[in-house]
């Protein structure tokens, strides 16, 4: 997958999580589903999984070889960088815990998710 087609894709599948976000408050008027600075965690979580995803695609074109180094380098700094978020946001914020982790948790499986599938559609190419 080209960076300018996983970028098209990727802004795609973020405008369909946020739709998906911004529905819930509509669907389940009655639960707290968000936590207050929700955007800013979405919008952290996708940066970092571009910036992550960007950082994989380079990796694995400079050397196909240490394409999957590459990949774990950047699934490792990502993790770091997500927990250092947490850290932060919680040291800052008096809300719930429950409802922040499955906010957190799902937003970053879910882009989690999408890089992963790229990346595996870029080694498969390799292959063949």
């Amino acid at each position: 997958m080209t960076l300018p087609r996983f970028t098209i894709l990727y802004l795609i599948y973020g405008l369909v999580l946020a739709g998906v976000a911004a529905a819930l408050p509509f669907l389940f008027p009655d639960t707290r589903l968000l936590v207050d600075k929700f955007w800013l965690l979405f919008g952290f979580l996708g940066g970092l999984t571009y910036i992550a995803y960007l950082t994989a695609y380079i990796g694995i074109k400079m050397d196909p070889q240490a394409g999957v180094v590459a990949i774990m380098g950047s699934i490792v700094l990502k993790m770091i960088f997500s927990l250092a978020f947490v850290l932060i946001y919680s040291l800052n914020s008096k809300e719930k815990g429950v409802v922040f982790a499955l906010n957190f948790f799902s937003l970053y499986l879910l882009f989690s998710f999408f890089e992963i599938y790229s990346l595996l559609c870029n080694l498969r190419h390799q292959n063949k």
